[in-house]
């Protein structure tokens, strides 16, 4: 590429975390020199559905040079240990999605192979037993992977839960000290040239501004990619049926748990999401099983006085038919939703900027560049699919017409794939890069009560007696770590110490 073709300016329309956290990893990544800038309307609100991450934004953090403790403590921010779904079963039926590791290998086998051996030789195993996050999650505890640890410890991950609009706020801060301008207007439309490609962006006030690349993250309504692109919309709404939330924060009645909490509901689920000052709570439902008003009425009846009006949010399952488009990268909502039942929305952002990153273009905007990355991204799209229409597939309940018919739905043949080879032999063979590994498939198929025709035949007598010492060692090891742990509330403390002076905590970046 010579350098009189490469790309000198960014404009990314909106603001809110996805516009934000563009910003700050391309002002970071981006070559020396790209003026990159960002438009935010202060007429319109951010939307903040989603307030839980998952383990690789604190890698991103890492990445950016932002002190974990530190984003924390500015943006009154939790920790996650997992998730914990509650009532998806059957009513009053618990299981785990936890990080971090999961037992121990044992002869290259995974760890979950002799699970399945220790269910049918009915030992009733627990998750929490083998997984040092959720039993610190169980017993309300945390600290901090520690990489000189040996053993339990050395398997710690963790994400975090937080406000979506006030971490916003401190990336715009966080940004503008690399550089990245900011404009409060309202972009209006774009005008386009001849070969179809954005030229100038036209704001409400009638000033324009121009780039080389623009990044769309105006949410739903897709101001550049969708009303001047024509992109199109690929609806997933056959598969995943919910189509409303409802959102409303409450003050905080208890000490925050390390975990987000799904619960299934009469249409859909509700979310709990533990924060420093206040509970956020939502239900995701289907709009042709529940109204508004009655989705309201069971949120708030669930989780009391709300500390702010609800908030009722409409969606459509699926993304855009082109990511990018022209010149044009959609990211956020913009470029597509999935309902937020394993906190992926903000890693979507983030893996879309890393792909963008992956694919950089000059001014030529080569087809096949383009062309490559959307498959990529619509891969991890539909990958992320499967995995949501597993939680609801896979359930017993039918106690209601929601549930019933959720487990009618034709499934998209790439899950019936990986349920017949679970069930089958019960192996989960996870494709390199995609964001869901093994385990945590693993997770959701043992939760939901699947479980294989017949236990891996390579895990023989012999390998089960050596496991065994094993998952005793671990038990006992688990146990410790959870004992020796603090409470999650006393990192939050007035007057504690440093996170990296807590007892077991070491922490990363």
């Amino acid at each position: 590429m010579t350098d009189e073709r490469r790309i000198r300016s960014i404009a990314i329309v909106g603001g809110g975390t996805a516009g934000w956290l563009a910003a700050s990893i391309l002002a970071r990544a981006a070559p020396a020199g790209t003026a990159i800038s960002v438009i935010e309307s202060g007429q319109i609100a951010p939307i903040g559905v989603g307030e839980a991450s998952i383990p690789p934004f604190i890698d991103l953090l890492r990445l950016l040079g932002i002190e974990t403790h530190e984003f924390v403590r500015a943006t009154g921010a939790t920790y996650k240990l997992g998730i914990l779904y509650r009532d998806w079963l059957a009513p009053g039926h618990e299981y785990w999605h936890p990080f971090g590791t999961f037992g121990a290998t044992v002869g290259r086998r995974p760890f979950h192979h002799y699970w399945h051996h220790a269910v049918a030789a009915d030992l009733n195993p627990r998750i929490a037993e083998f997984s040092l996050c959720a039993a610190l999650a169980e017993a309300g505890k945390f600290r901090f992977p520690d990489p000189r640890a040996q053993g339990v410890a050395a398997g710690m991950r963790y994400a975090l839960h937080f406000d979506a609009t006030t971490v916003a706020g401190y990336l715009r801060q966080f940004a503008a000290g690399l550089g990245v301008q900011r404009y409060e207007r309202t972009v209006a439309t774009a005008t386009r040239r001849a070969d179809g490609f954005i030229d100038e962006i036209i704001f409400t006030d009638g000033g324009r501004l121009g780039a080389d690349l623009y990044i769309d993250c105006s949410g739903f309504q897709g101001v550049l990619i969708e009303q001047v692109l024509n992109s199109g919309y690929v609806d997933w709404g056959a598969v995943l049926p919910c189509d409303r939330a409802v959102a409303a924060p409450t003050a905080m009645s208890a000490a925050p748990p390390p975990y987000t909490l799904a619960s299934a509901r009469s249409a859909g689920w509700q979310w709990r999401i533990p924060l420093q000052q206040r509970f956020g709570n939502g239900y995701v439902y289907c709009s042709s099983h529940l109204s508004d008003a009655a989705a309201i009425d069971d949120l708030l009846g669930k989780v009391g006085a709300p500390l702010s009006e609800p908030r009722v949010l409409r969606f459509t399952a699926g993304h855009r038919q082109r990511l990018w488009s022209h010149n044009c990268v959609a990211l956020g909502l913009a470029c597509g939703f999935l309902e937020p039942l394993e906190s992926t929305s903000i890693q979507l952002v983030i893996n879309g900027v890393f792909n963008l990153l992956d694919h950089f273009p000059d001014r030529d905007f080569d087809p096949a560049n383009i062309g490559a990355y959307n498959r990529e991204l619509i891969e991890e799209f539909e990958h992320i699919r499967d995995f949501l229409v597993l939680h609801y597939w896979a359930t017993r309940r039918i106690d209601t017409p929601f549930w019933r018919d959720v487990q009618t739905v034709r499934l998209p043949q790439t899950l019936v794939q990986r349920i017949e080879l679970y069930q089958g032999t019960g192996r989960i063979r996870a494709r390199a890069g995609e964001l869901f590994t093994d385990l945590s498939w693993f997770y959701v198929f043992a939760g939901l009560g699947l479980r294989p025709a017949a236990p891996d035949p390579l895990i023989d007598a012999t390998a089960r007696a050596g496991a065994q010492r094993l998952i005793q060692a671990l038990q006992q090891n688990i146990a410790r770590e959870v004992r020796g742990a603090p409470s999650h509330e006393s990192y939050f403390a007035a007057g504690q110490p440093a996170a990296a002076d807590l007892p077991g905590s070491a922490v990363p970046g």
